[in-house]
């Protein structure tokens, strides 16, 4: 059985730049937010359910979700971001089993945002990482990543569980404050205590 980590953080915070030093070191990275882009892309196999569930309005001309409509609308309503999580998580669940079967390396990372929001991932999770730094930065990263207003941020980091609560679940920390530099060491560090633990 392969050994898998978890990898969640707050948005902003340098969950794409973290997984993406794993995958530099051979890690085979499976991204759940990638998954639910593919789900809701042109054609994707979830835009039917969507559309019937949400209606035409938010799918575009060309067949795929709207995503800034859609985001407007789940972020100040937590039914329909619940009735949208209960289309997609199945589909991404399915996709994440799928690629674990295809993983190569001794041990994989699997990106999951909401990690500690759902059980969906304890199964399938040996340990969890997260990706940490404080609120200021995840505001301005998130503002230039994106190009939203402040109070959008603060509407989206609302939903996520506390940054407390995440550090108190967490088997592993890292705290991203600083360059790219200081985030491979870290990141570094916990490869090779990965790797050990993977061939326990």
């Amino acid at each position: 059985m392969t050994f898998i980590v978890g990898l969640t953080g707050g948005i902003g915070c340098g969950k794409s730049s973290a997984s993406k030093l794993f995958s530099d070191l051979g890690i085979d990275v499976i991204d759940t937010d990638v998954i639910a882009r593919q789900l809701t892309e042109s054609g994707g196999s979830a835009i039917h359910m969507i559309q019937e569930a949400f209606g035409n309005s938010f799918i575009t001309p060309d067949n795929a979700l709207n995503r800034n409509k859609m985001r407007d609308l789940i972020f100040s309503n937590s039914a329909a971001r619940l009735k949208l999580e209960k289309i997609l998580h199945p589909h991404i669940l399915k996709e994440t089993a799928l690629q674990i079967e295809q993983v190569h390396s001794s041990y994989a990372i699997i990106v999951v945002p909401l990690l500690f929001e759902t059980n969906d991932y304890s199964n399938i999770i040996q340990r969890t990482l997260v990706i940490d730094c404080d609120e200021q930065q995840q505001l301005s990263r998130t503002m230039a990543r994106s190009h939203l207003p402040q109070q959008k941020v603060r509407t989206i980091m609302a939903t996520q569980i506390s940054r407390k609560i995440r550090l108190q679940r967490a088997d592993d920390i890292i705290i991203n404050n600083q360059d790219i530099d200081c985030l491979r060491i870290q990141v570094l560090h916990l490869h090779h205590q990965y790797l050990s633990l993977a061939k326990n």
